[in-house]
């Protein structure tokens, strides 16, 4: 059995989950979010908690197993509390600026790159080296993040570019000058 499966997924205090045939579906103050679970994996709330079950131990049934358990968790988390992700700005001129729902960055480029943020992601620039994307879908502000990185990846010989909050950069030795 799925060790991460097998334990049981507790619910917080002001959050419901309902279910509806396949579909898991978690409110709290946050908001809403739903799942669609595969029917291969059954579940059962009771007792302020859900525990998943496999109908067989093949290979793929255990991997959805321990799945459904961490996303169903972390819909729990996310809509109680939220998820956050913080990224630096780091070179001479790179800024960030947040125009109605547009971020503006300017990082390098001829021109300044404008990037919406999708339904249910809320940008924040506290300072011009800074962005923080939150959000109640740990999946999305994961991805919202990542997509704003890739817009300038940090580089390795100056360490310039867009990076998370705790990212190491490891830096390589440039050329070495010729006598």
């Amino acid at each position: 059995m799925s060790r991460i499966g097998k334990k049981p997924v507790q619910i917080l205090k002001g959050v419901k989950v309902s279910k509806n045939d396949n579909l898991i579906e978690v409110q709290g103050p946050k908001g809403s979010l739903k799942l669609s679970v595969n029917p291969l994996i059954n579940y059962e709330i009771k007792n302020e908690e859900v525990q998943f079950t496999r109908n067989s131990n093949n290979k793929r049934d255990k991997a959805l197993h321990g799945l459904y358990s961490i996303l169903l968790k972390n819909m729990i988390s996310g809509v109680s509390e939220g998820f956050s992700k913080k990224l630096e700005l780091v070179g001479i001129g790179y800024r960030a600026e947040l125009k109605k729902d547009n971020l503006f960055l300017t990082i390098g480029y001829s021109h300044p790159i404008v990037f919406s943020s999708p339904e249910g992601i809320k940008i924040e620039v506290p300072n011009d080296n800074t962005i923080v994307i939150n959000g109640i879908d740990k999946q999305l502000v994961g991805q919202v993040a990542a997509k704003i990185r890739s817009f300038r990846p940090p580089e390795p010989y100056k360490g310039k570019g867009i990076k998370y909050e705790n990212e190491y950069i490891r830096r390589k030795a440039g050329k070495a000058a010729a006598k």
